[in-house]
């Protein structure tokens, strides 16, 4: 479980500076992400979106962290205020991470994001 608290460390750090380089070793090359609208995004676009989109904070909790030999499932919830197109935002949402082990290091395969109810 540590190996992987450990790699999200280094993602959530990735992301919060716009990383590219860093995200496109963290990254699996098929890695794609659901977004909360039911989008979805490829490496290359994941990586792209930090043209218009930057991290200010990013806070993660409740991290439910499943190993099943080479591959992980992380259920968590997440926090954070960012920056779309000039335009603030205010995120919650349940994320779900797929991380495999590929030639012996973590990479992120996959993550699906939903909103969180505030009522």
């Amino acid at each position: 479980m540590q190996e992987i608290l450990a790699v999200m460390s280094t993602f959530h750090d990735a992301e919060l500076g716009g990383d590219r380089d860093r995200l496109a070793t963290l990254l699996a090359d098929d890695f794609s992400s659901i977004g909360e609208r039911g989008y979805v995004l490829t490496k290359a676009a994941w990586i792209d979106r930090h043209d218009d989109f930057r991290y200010l904070t990013l806070q993660t909790s409740g991290i439910d962290v499943r190993r099943y030999g080479d591959a992980a499932v992380v259920v968590a919830t997440q926090r954070s205020t960012a920056v779309w197109r000039g335009a603030p935002m205010e995120l919650h949402t349940r994320v779900g991470q797929v991380w495999v082990r590929l030639d012996g290091a973590w990479r992120l395969a996959a993550v699906q994001f939903s909103s969180v109810d505030q009522g």
